[in-house]
């Protein structure tokens, strides 16, 4: 297969770790349904996490460059589209988004994905995974 002109498909994946605070809470729901959905994490004076992103983006393997995407431009966009808005901020008070969207992990992630998409080139986006916690991961394709 050396040498071959076949497209070669590679994935790209860079790590990004960012700290935020939030509640647990949706406006569609009355207080007490709040309580008992998402329990402590309903507090109103919210709670953090130190978040750990994987943005992974998949696409051919440029014969010229060898690169499905340059690195340097990855590392930008996750920096305007992750770091700046979202980076040691309140995620209800800080980001529009969230102020009718309840800011679970996996509102996050799409909230991400929705954001990355555009900045990035078309189709390339793959995944995004937010690691909440050690124990609990969200994966978000863009279904």
């Amino acid at each position: 297969m050396a040498g071959s002109s076949a497209e070669r498909i590679g994935y790209i994946t860079r790590v990004q770790s960012f700290s935020a605070c939030h509640r647990l809470h949706s406006i569609h729901l009355s207080d007490e349904e709040n309580k008992r959905v998402f329990g402590k994490c309903n507090n109103p004076n919210g709670h953090g996490h130190n978040y750990k992103v994987e943005v992974t983006v998949r696409g051919n393997i440029d014969r010229h460059t060898g690169m499905v995407m340059n690195l340097t431009d990855l590392k930008k966009n996750i920096e305007e589209v992750i770091m700046v808005p979202l980076d040691h901020k309140n995620l209800d008070k800080d980001v529009q988004y969230f102020s009718t969207v309840a800011s679970t992990t996996e509102n996050v992630a799409v909230y991400i994905w929705d954001n990355m998409v555009k900045a990035l080139p078309s189709g390339l986006l793959y995944e995004i995974k937010i690691y909440e916690t050690d124990n609990n991961i969200v994966v978000y394709r863009g279904e």
